[in-house]
């Protein structure tokens, strides 16, 4: 079932275009009042910058905002999506219509310093078990209308995407099981609805781990297992499955769950509890 960082390229730029628009038109209306303050005809120029330490994600957001809101504008990049940034680092330097250029600045950078922010969380908890092989996954706790964007956020920070969404895997938990009459019968289901799909199975025990790996789950979830009870389901399971440890990960507790020898650990901080990089954007 192993899913290795497929979004390390930008999503689709349909996807990209559509996540501007929706963003520019919550935010701008039927126009940017303020910035008609401003004569129609005067030009700007100036940089963004970050205030903190973070890693970079968001470039073609910020591309496709300014793009949308007035093709006479032009950005010159100083940093790539994955690059490590230090305080003060200039990111980009850009040049056009003054008018335009305010009105795209919020929505560009709500999308930079969101996207960026994902990105430097990931890492921050990538960076704790660097040296034991784990894999950390985010999940589906991702902001509406934003998944696809986070999960390449999480790419760049160094960890592993989880599947997409509802259709790309199975993740048969708790309700699943009871409505199909055991773990045995919902993964044979599984494989007759979508036999190319991945199953994997959320278990609150070890007898539930042992009735998974006899049912030939492909991946079982260790929901809220203790350490002990995970090395345990390491041990017993000896490579019949991949396993994915899950529930009250914290970056206290992310190594010692590493430390058990489980193949991945997802973590829904990745993408729901993140801080926005602090960014600004100063005209010259």
């Amino acid at each position: 079932m192993t899913q290795s960082n497929p979004l390390l390229l930008p999503p689709a730029p349909a996807l990209i275009e559509a996540n501007v628009t929706a963003a520019l038109a919550e935010d701008v209306g039927d126009g940017d009042i303020t910035a008609r303050l401003i004569a129609a005809d005067s030009r700007a120029s100036g940089r963004v910058i970050t205030r903190e330490a973070g890693v970079l994600c968001g470039r073609a957001w910020v591309e496709e905002t300014f793009r949308q809101v007035d093709s006479d504008m032009s950005l010159d990049w100083r940093v790539a999506d994955g690059d490590v940034l230090e305080p003060d680092t200039v990111l980009f330097h850009f040049e056009g219509p003054a008018r335009s250029l305010l009105t795209a600045e919020r929505c560009a950078l709500n999308f930079l310093q969101l996207l960026s922010g994902t990105a430097t969380t990931c890492a921050r908890y990538a960076s704790l078990v660097a040296d034991t092989g784990v894999r950390l996954l985010d999940t589906r706790k991702t902001i509406p209308g934003l998944r696809v964007a986070q999960k390449y956020a999480v790419s760049c920070g160094g960890c592993h995407n989880h599947r997409i969404g509802l259709f790309d895997a199975f993740l048969i938990k708790e309700n699943h099981i009871a409505a199909c009459g055991g773990i045995a019968a919902a993964v044979t289901r599984a494989r007759e609805i979508a036999p190319g799909k991945p199953a994997e199975v959320e278990v609150e025990n070890l007898e539930e781990l042992k009735q998974a790996l006899q049912a030939g789950a492909d991946r079982v979830m260790l929901d809220n297992f203790s350490l002990e009870d995970m090395r345990t389901a390491v041990a017993t399971t000896a490579g019949r499955a991949e396993l994915e440890a899950s529930g009250n990960v914290t970056e206290t507790t992310l190594r010692p769950i590493a430390e058990t020898g489980v193949d991945f650990i997802s973590i829904g901080a990745l993408t729901k509890d993140c801080k926005a990089l602090d960014l600004s954007m100063r005209l010259l």
